[in-house]
């Protein structure tokens, strides 16, 4: 299609059947496990994935230094997400090649090679057990190369966990730790005792317990790649105190690991603005399209510039501008179609404000398949948009506005030459805002997602208030499932 002779158009239901299912996302991470993982027949590897409960496993890595409660935690999480809990002790015992070579090395007392170690992590977490369920990689990587080894393999946790505890502490925790033989789980003598009696019995002490000295010097080392593995996974990283009741080291861990992490999928803001006259819609809208490159559609604005182009549509509508009539519903919604659809607004994202004004109108905006996919009501008192409506006239010298209280004429000439709009008389106005809270309810009910800002505060501050819901995709619904997790 020549672009020249004919505009190009998106259909507005593509961007919104995409970001309703997540399509980018999906395709993302399809290329991703098949990169990863290397199927012979990467059709049929494809079709079982699409076949999956859930793409979106648990991949999480739990780090932190000796006696931080990394085990306890791993555990937890593993029973909350049902995901895998690796330890790559538990990898050296499985029965294959690798993990034998790798015991191998051991016994030499030589370090396993980095791609032996590598290969060792891969061949676990291709596994079905982990590809289906999840996993979480306890203590792995101790170092940044195992991390950089990690990452070439194509081995990347949504989530990374660091714990963090004062020296003394973790020394004092080292010292009083007791394991339970039948299960393995880890308890302390005096930060965390079992409640059964007959477990406490058979707790036993670790021949693992090493002597304060020696922890100190582990701790030392554990220090020195600690923030070298922060900074290879800052983007994905939450440190958490771990010098506090385990129950609520848990709580601040599984809090994280069940936040979505930010989406790298394109995302078209679609943004309706509501409001009463004098709530400041224009001008937040004009912040909003200079911030995020969107394109700031004024309905009363653009009908103007359509009437006055001398088109067949600005012929038409020119005599109900002219006479102060409203313009039908259905010509109104033809031309701000026929602006929806032009191309910077389907890319770049559209601000839209002074339309819909009723429920009518909102559904043949829908059925029309401009969905937004954030809405706004900027709220104040009628007395507030009296004020702030009746008391403003602009220069006609400059074209500056001003305000009798917000924003005083600079003297008296120009006061005197200020020309005051007739809509903005107390008797019009009080008819305008009539109408708008008569259709107000209906419309919040059609827009049960909308968000409420107080308008009545400092333009940046509502400005900010919006914005901090502006950024970032919409949390998507969890399913059932999710939610228990």
């Amino acid at each position: 299609m020549d672009a020249i002779v004919r505009p190009l158009r998106i259909p507005p239901e593509m961007g919104i059947y995409a970001e309703k299912h997540d399509i980018f996302h999906l395709l993302q991470t399809l290329v991703r496990h098949l990169m990863v993982d290397k199927p012979e027949d990467p059709i049929q590897y494809l079709i079982n994935f699409l076949k999956r409960d859930s793409m979106d496993v648990p991949r999480i890595i739990l780090l932190g230094p000796p006696a931080s409660g990394k085990r306890t935690i791993a555990k937890k999480l593993c029973e909350h997400t049902q995901a895998i809990h690796i330890t790559f002790l538990d990898i050296l015992k499985e029965d294959s090649d690798l993990s034998r070579a790798a015991q191998q090395h051991q016994e030499k007392k030589q370090k396993i090679p980095k791609d032996l170690w590598s290969q060792l992590i891969q061949q676990r977490l291709s596994k079905q057990d982990c590809v289906r369920r999840g996993w979480v990689l306890e203590a792995i990587p101790e170092t940044q190369e195992e991390a950089l080894c990690l990452q070439e393999a194509g081995v990347t946790p949504d989530h990374v966990v660091m714990l963090e505890a004062p020296d003394v502490v973790l020394i004092e925790r080292s010292s009083g730790k007791r394991t339970d033989p039948v299960t393995g789980d880890v308890y302390h003598v005096t930060f965390m005792w079992p409640e059964s009696e007959e477990v406490a019995q058979r707790l036993e002490t670790p021949s693992t317990v090493m002597p304060a000295d020696l922890i100190a010097k582990k701790l030392q080392k554990y220090h020195t790649e600690a923030h070298a593995l922060k900074r290879t996974y800052h983007s994905r990283l939450k440190t958490i105190n771990a010098d506090q009741p385990h129950v609520d080291v848990f709580s601040q861990v599984l809090n994280y690991i069940c936040t979505p992490r930010h989406s790298p999928s394109p995302y078209t803001r679609r943004i309706l603005l509501f409001g009463p006259p004098g709530s400041g819609k224009s001008l937040q809208a004009k912040l909003i399209a200079q911030k995020y490159g969107i394109v700031n559609i004024c309905c009363g604005e653009l009908l103007k510039a359509v009437s006055a182009d001398e088109s067949h549509m600005g012929e038409l509508i020119k005599p109900y501008l002219e006479s102060e009539q409203q313009v039908p519903s259905s010509i109104v919604l033809q031309i701000l179609t026929e602006r929806l659809r032009r191309m910077d607004c389907s890319t770049r994202g559209w601000v839209l404000h002074g339309f819909p004004q009723d429920v009518e109108q909102a559904e043949e905006l829908q059925e029309s398949n401009f969905i937004p996919n954030r809405v706004f009501f900027l709220e104040m008192t009628d007395d507030i948009a009296i004020e702030r409506v009746t008391l403003r006239g602009v220069d006609p010298v400059t074209g500056e506005w001003y305000h009798s209280i917000y924003k005083p004429a600079p003297g008296p000439e120009v006061q005197t030459r200020l020309r005051f709009n007739p809509r903005h008389s107390e008797a019009q106005l009080l008819k305008r805002l009539k109408e708008y809270w008569n259709h107000a309810a209906n419309l919040q009910a059609f827009y049960p997602q909308a968000v409420y800002i107080n308008a009545d505060q400092d333009p940046h501050t509502v400005f900010e208030s919006l914005e901090s819901r502006i950024v970032g995709q919409l949390p998507k619904v969890l399913s059932n499932q999710e939610t228990l997790l």
